[in-house]
């Protein structure tokens, strides 16, 4: 099926230009510029990640780490641009200018990445599960074709987690938290180092019963590395990381029962995803005294037990390679950097279903041995014909291949190889040390994963699907820096796509949603957030998303809006006080909600919480805080998964608000917690 959509104009609104993320930024020779946070390792990170032109930001640990930090939604809510909405329990939304739009479960679209290294599977899905916000140092978010240098070739771009090491964590820490709905979690580390080697190992707890009913989960988590001198500039580290997570399924409601009944869960089958998996990594780098080179491995091992309307049971393995070189000169006066590098991923796995008997397998329904590579080459040149300005252009060559060997129904067997350039140009300009402006034009491809290749239509077996990939062309435009109390960091962007993987329910609840390629669509918005340093003891920092993704002359959706996202989102939060004792109220804005389905026949309301965070510190190292949820208990629709209902003349049919297509805001809520480093 295919799908075509006409252009639409971007409305530039002059207000946006003052709500963007809060840099400040410090001279790094006469060339660079970061963000000022209190960690020195942060700071470099942040002074590498803002030589990209384009929408990029550094999330130190210090800003969510006096908070219930469980996912990805708690660690980036203040990230411009990062599309985070809770489900239940740690399952969340994550999407970036509307990668895995349709994407109802796991995700899609974007490349995660742990100290560097990825953690996706080979077929290029991943599970944000495994990243835990309590091992974390800070994170890297690249949206869209900034992701070039960590190999990201997707709309969404890639967010990479980055842990502490025995050097910039050194001695002991403990945490413990805990609250509403019987939540609890704890966390113990040690950081050490010397002059030739240094490790750090955390070990974190985490149990709740959940604010919906059937949504409980508990997990047991292991992170840790070693790092050793091998010789003047010559470092190599090995990474071990463990988890074992479950959790029920409280699954989607009615728009009614998100009003009435927000905490009513689904017991049907006894859905649940438990996850127990292994990830262990090295990397070794090199100091060229103008450059750096670096390479090293990871094997990843996984199980999943995922009971919904059948029992998946997934065996998996994936191990790669990666190498990268940087290098940096001045010939003939002129500055220039040079990037090249390479990421490859394999994978194998035994992918069985079972018919579901109160969330145990029943009678086998599918059998599939599955394959997959995905290999990412990028390079990435970079020059200075005038002292503020850089000009860059690079490009990053994509390979892939899945295989399915359908054992139950040979016939749908099958597989597939991709191959595709993603150009990029842009340029930076930086008239001053606090202050960057920047444009881009790249081109995006993202490949099929085995979830959309093989698929289950009504009445038949598993099996494989030809889907395509799906390519875009995105142009941006931006600004970031600060300027006295004010910092700003804003993005201007419209990506024509082109055979959109979409997915929607054909017959609701019955069969898994179809995935399809659609033919043009387009998706723009602008990313911008706001930091104002009011006073000595008053900051307010807000992050702002206008979002417009739409179908471009389809044959029968016209220039209907995408669900799933809405237009408008606004969060803000003021602190008031200093490091020893401070209050933060918040607010989340979404004035008018995302569209349900493609025949744009139901929308979701509006809403707006209120939170509040509170910390202090009790003595030198020992801090204790509160963080309190929704405390108006506001009733409301979060997230959505996208719908579409067909007459049997295939017309598409209203959605009401019987559907079961919507997950509740979170609940009021109150969690306190205390943590003590020593």
């Amino acid at each position: 099926m295919r799908h075509t959509h006409a252009a639409r104009s971007l409305p530039l609104c002059a207000l946006i230009l003052a709500l963007s993320a809060a840099p400040a930024f410090a001279e790094e020779g006469d060339r660079s510029a970061i963000i000022v946070t209190a960690s020195p390792v942060v700071e470099e990170a942040a002074a590498r990640v803002q030589r990209t032109p384009g929408g990029v930001d550094v999330v130190a640990a210090a800003t969510f780490e006096n908070r219930l930090a469980v996912s990805l939604r708690d660690a980036l809510a203040f990230s411009p641009g990062v599309y985070t909405q809770p489900r239940f329990g740690q399952e969340v939304r994550i999407s970036i200018r509307g990668s895995g739009l349709s994407r109802g479960y796991h995700m899609r679209g974007l490349t995660l990445l742990q100290d560097g290294i990825p953690i996706n599977m080979a077929d290029d899905n991943g599970d944000f599960q495994e990243l835990d916000p309590q091992f974390f140092q800070h994170v890297e978010v690249y949206r869209g074709g900034n992701a070039l240098r960590h190999g990201g070739s997707t709309l969404g771009g890639a967010i990479n987690a980055v842990t502490p090491t025995g050097r910039s964590a050194p001695g002991a820490e403990v945490r413990i938290d805990g609250g509403s709905f019987d939540t609890l979690r704890g966390k113990i580390a040690y950081g050490h180092a010397d002059d030739r080697a240094d490790m750090y190992l955390a070990v974190a707890g985490d149990r709740s019963d959940s604010d919906r009913a059937h949504g409980d989960r508990k997990a047991l988590r292991f992170n840790g590395n070693a790092g050793l001198k091998l010789g003047d500039g010559v470092e190599t580290r090995f990474y071990a990381s463990g988890q074992t997570i479950r959790q029920h399924l409280a699954g989607a409601l009615s728009e009614k029962d998100v009003r009435t009944h927000p905490a009513k869960g689904n017991f049907t089958g006894d859905q649940a995803r438990d996850i127990d998996s292994i990830r262990l990594q090295n990397r070794t780098t090199i100091d060229l005294g103008q450059g750096q080179a670096a390479f090293g491995a990871f094997f990843n091992v996984k199980a999943l037990n995922h009971p919904i309307y059948q029992v998946i049971d997934q065996k998996s393995q994936v191990w790669g390679l990666f190498a990268s070189l940087d290098l940096a000169g001045d010939p003939g006066g002129l500055p220039v950097e040079l990037t090249l590098g390479s990421q490859a991923r394999f994978g194998s796995g035994a992918n069985r279903q079972f018919v579901n008997i109160g969330g145990k397998p029943g009678a086998l329904t599918a059998h599939q041995q599955v394959e997959a590579q995905t290999i990412n080459s990028y390079g990435e040149a970079r020059i200075a014909p005038l002292p503020d300005l850089w000009l860059i252009a690079g490009g990053l060559y994509t390979h892939g291949e899945r295989k399915i060997d359908n054992r139950l129904a040979p016939v749908r067997s099958g597989r597939a190889s991709f191959d595709a350039f993603a150009p990029r140009i842009g340029l930076l300009y930086q008239p001053r040390a606090a202050m960057q402006f920047y444009a881009n034009y790249s081109r995006s491809v993202e490949l099929p994963g085995f979830g959309e290749l093989s698929q289950t239509p009504a009445g038949g077996a598993p099996g494989f699907t030809p889907v395509g990939q799906q390519k875009a062309w995105t142009a941006e435009i931006g600004t970031r820096g600060r300027a006295g109390v004010v910092g700003w960091d804003v993005s201007l962007y419209r990506a024509d796509l082109r055979g959109e993987m979409l997915q929607y329910s054909v017959v609701a609840g019955t069969i898994p949603a179809a995935t399809f390629n659609a033919g043009r669509t387009r998706h723009q918005g602008l990313e911008a957030g706001l930091d104002l340093a009011l006073t000595r003891w008053a900051t307010l920092r807000q992050v702002y998303a206008f979002s417009d993704f739409r179908f471009r002359d389809d044959v029968q959706f016209g220039d209907n809006r995408l669900p799933v996202v809405p237009r408008h989102i606004y969060r803000a939060e003021l602190t008031l006080g200093g490091e020893r004792l401070s209050v933060a109220p918040a607010v989340e804005w979404t004035p008018q909600g995302a569209w349900v389905d493609y025949a744009n026949s139901k929308r979701a309301g509006g809403y707006a919480l209120l939170n509040l965070n509170a910390q202090a510190q009790v003595r030198e190292g020992v801090t204790v805080f509160l963080d309190a949820r929704n405390l108006t208990n506001r009733r409301a629709v979060g997230d959505i998964s996208a719908l579409v209902r067909y007459t049997a003349d295939k017309r598409a049919t209203a959605v009401d608000e019987g559907s079961v297509a919507f997950y509740p805001v979170e609940r009021r809520a109150l969690y306190a917690g205390v943590r003590a480093r020593f």
